[in-house]
């Protein structure tokens, strides 16, 4: 299993940001841009996972690049693939695989979570909607937040 995944998001310039996804093994540094709803799809993402989903998904829009997620969790473990594909209409098996890994629902969402407290912290509410161009997903981040507190007891 991957042990010290971390995950930052880094506002570039206007409607666009980097997001990492690193551990021990391996890094993949990927563009999102703001015509979809990046944040807000990967948070929703794993928050679906808190669900039962047994597979969710997020996707980054980079024009023309897109960057996909899939998340497929088994009891409280989650694979985790992150494909590049040329387009984003594009099925998985034409992307190329730049990261994966296996980690507790439990290290993921609190990788995700302190993300974008990072975020939060680095820029403002108003600071990330003046640079990323939408809202901050506060309601997002809060539904992950409680999921994972109800699902694992102590703070983010």
């Amino acid at each position: 299993m991957t042990t010290g995944t971390r995950m930052t998001w880094v506002l570039d310039a206007c409607g666009w940001a980097t997001c990492t996804i690193e551990d021990h093994q391996a890094k993949a540094e990927l563009s999102a841009s703001y015509i979809t709803n990046a944040p807000e799809d990967l948070l929703t993402a794993v928050a679906r996972l808190f669900y039962g989903e047994a597979e969710t998904r997020a996707q980054f829009e980079a024009e023309p690049t897109a960057y996909r997620w899939i998340f497929q969790r088994q009891a409280d473990d989650v694979r985790v693939r992150l494909l590049e594909l040329r387009h984003g209409r594009d099925h998985d098996n034409d992307g190329t695989e730049i990261w994966s890994g296996r980690l507790g629902i439990d290290a993921l969402a609190r990788a995700v979570i302190r993300c974008f407290d990072e975020v939060d912290r680095t820029y403002g509410e108003s600071g990330y909607q003046g640079e990323w161009g939408d809202h901050f997903p506060r309601s997002e981040l809060e539904a992950l937040r409680r999921l994972w507190r109800a699902h694992r007891p102590g703070d983010a």
